[in-house]
């Protein structure tokens, strides 16, 4: 019967193919510097190694430079939305191009696996906010030194409170005193939503504005009925919505009850996502270059590498307010 696994064509089938020492074909593959092999070797080398179909056997080259070459991003147990698939984009993009493989894990509360850093043995660790005590630890007990951001630092998510002020600056500009927030019924995004509340509330103090009321709103369960309900009655006029899938739900529970938006509701959403643009009416949302973050967090993480130039006038955030159909003046 044939063989049917087959065998890991090793540098010493390359040696014999190409008639020279095991030791310049390790020359050769590893681009070791201060050698004086001539272009000629080096290319009959490379040549039958593409011709034998040679792959590189990375546990070996790790022992071998001490480097695995990978990034480890440690991401929050969030859904895995716009914003966030666009900065793990842009972050793979910019760490391939450098040579390195990224990596993206998630860690969920209760988890009963091993970390993965403990088998993957990345060269960096990247988180989305410092690391609590208890992983700095294991990362520091299976060899990891290179960690962003450092332990003991801030989160390193620049504009975290700027898009839900920019939301509320946004209604009071537009003439709207008597505002509510929206938020996600996802128990996953509860820190988060609570950050984005709290700065919602300090922003309408600062701005003298009356007291925010504050529902889940859930599509699926009658929420947002009888939020949007509980806020007409009540007066409100604007909603400041956690994400763009909740201001989409206020928006489409208040339309079905008969009210008008933006006429008798402005809905300001955030995140800028494909649904703003292609919901009806269009959402006003906040937009923030998530890609810019994923690459400046993947600079760093290749600084920490291999010594590479660290980003210069940290992260480009740029989180701007996008004006749609879904906010009007009141009384317009």
């Amino acid at each position: 019967m044939a063989d049917t696994v087959r065998r890991r064509i090793t540098a010493a089938d390359i040696a014999a193919a190409a008639g020279v020492s095991r030791a310049t074909v390790g020359f050769v593959l590893n681009n070791t510097p201060g050698q004086t092999i001539s272009e000629g070797t080096r290319q009959r080398v490379l040549a039958e190694a593409a011709r034998l179909g040679y792959r590189p056997h990375r546990a070996a080259q790790t022992l071998a430079r001490g480097r695995s070459r990978i990034v480890l991003f440690v991401l929050p147990d969030w859904p895995l939305e716009h914003n966030m698939r666009r900065y793990l984009d842009e972050a793979a993009h910019v760490l391939d191009e450098a040579g390195f493989s990224m990596v993206a894990y998630t860690r969920h509360l209760g988890d009963r696996s091993r970390p993965l850093w403990e088998s993957l043995d990345p060269d960096v660790v990247v988180g989305f906010s410092a690391f609590d005590a208890g992983t700095v630890k294991s990362l520091r007990a299976s060899g990891i030194t290179k960690i962003f951001p450092q332990p003991g630092g801030r989160a390193h998510l620049p504009g975290l409170s700027a898009g839900t002020t920019l939301q509320v600056r946004h209604l009071h500009e537009l003439g709207h005193v008597r505002l509510a927030f929206a938020e996600s019924p996802d128990p996953r995004l509860a820190a988060l939503n609570a950050h984005r509340l709290d700065t919602a509330r300090r922003t309408v103090h600062d701005l003298g504005l009356g007291e925010l009321s504050v529902h889940s709103v859930d599509y699926r369960d009658g929420t947002a009925a009888q939020a949007v309900g509980r806020w007409h009655r009540a007066g409100v006029t604007a909603v400041v919505a956690y994400n763009d899938d909740v201001a989409a739900a206020v928006t489409g529970a208040a339309l079905r009850s008969g009210l008008s938006v933006p006429g008798d509701l402005s809905v300001v959403g955030h995140d800028d996502s494909p649904l703003a643009a292609l919901f009806v009416p269009a959402l006003t949302s906040v937009r923030m270059n998530s890609s810019g973050l994923g690459r400046f967090v993947a600079q760093e993480a290749l600084h920490l590498a291999d010594g590479r130039p660290r980003p210069s006038g940290g992260a480009d955030v740029d989180v701007t307010l996008v004006p749609r159909d879904s906010t009007a003046p009141l009384g317009a």
